[in-house]
């Protein structure tokens, strides 16, 4: 008898009812349909836990990520609605400009604070030093991503020139961003 016998069911180990089913007169040691159902289902739901904890090991990250949103998207539903976060990031502008204004927003806030890191340095060194330090930083980035979207085959046309426009428009803020830090140029111009 099973320790774990619901009501309903029987309480025959499967080699039990193996041994009922070969004992039934007329019956062949056949599972019933009923029988061959449950097992699979069995090696479906093990095969798929399988899966998951392999799976797990290797986007960890993914999965941690994954079950954030589903948990925060379920206590925001009463007051902003299912799946409130997706709505939210699908209303985001992931055009060129927008993509690289993020980039460089984000990336040039931290001037003030490297800025306060690095006092020994003239404005034009720390201006000139940290654009370079992000600009790395950035292409590095860009070069990753370009380099994934190359390998899923997906990078050409209207993708690849928009990541392209993104890498220029950030180029261009970086250098706009190191040219109001340095001093206006003086121009000796005879002819003026």
């Amino acid at each position: 008898m099973s320790l774990f016998a619901t009501p309903g069911m029987s309480s025959l180990t499967p080699a039990a009812h193996n041994s009922q089913a070969s004992s039934a007169p007329g019956r062949l040691n056949k599972p019933s349909a009923l029988e061959r159902s449950a097992r699979d289902e069995m090696n479906a739901q093990l095969v798929d836990n399988l899966n998951v904890s392999i799976g797990a090991g290797n986007k960890s990250q993914q999965l941690l990520y994954r079950s954030a949103i589903d948990k925060i998207n379920e206590l925001l539903a009463p007051e902003f609605g299912a799946d409130a976060l997706q709505a939210a990031a699908t209303k985001q502008d992931n055009s060129a400009e927008a993509t690289a204004e993020r980039i460089l927003s984000l990336s040039l806030g931290f001037y003030d604070a490297y800025a306060q890191q690095h006092p020994e340095m003239s404005e034009e060194e720390r201006a000139s030093s940290f654009v370079a330090l992000v600009r790395g930083g950035f292409e590095q980035g860009f070069n990753e991503a370009k380099e994934i979207l190359d390998g899923l085959k997906v990078l050409g046309g209207d993708i690849a020139s928009g990541i392209q426009q993104t890498f220029e428009l950030v180029q261009k803020g970086y250098d706009d961003f190191l040219a109001s830090k340095l001093p206006a140029a003086t121009t000796t111009d005879s002819s003026a």
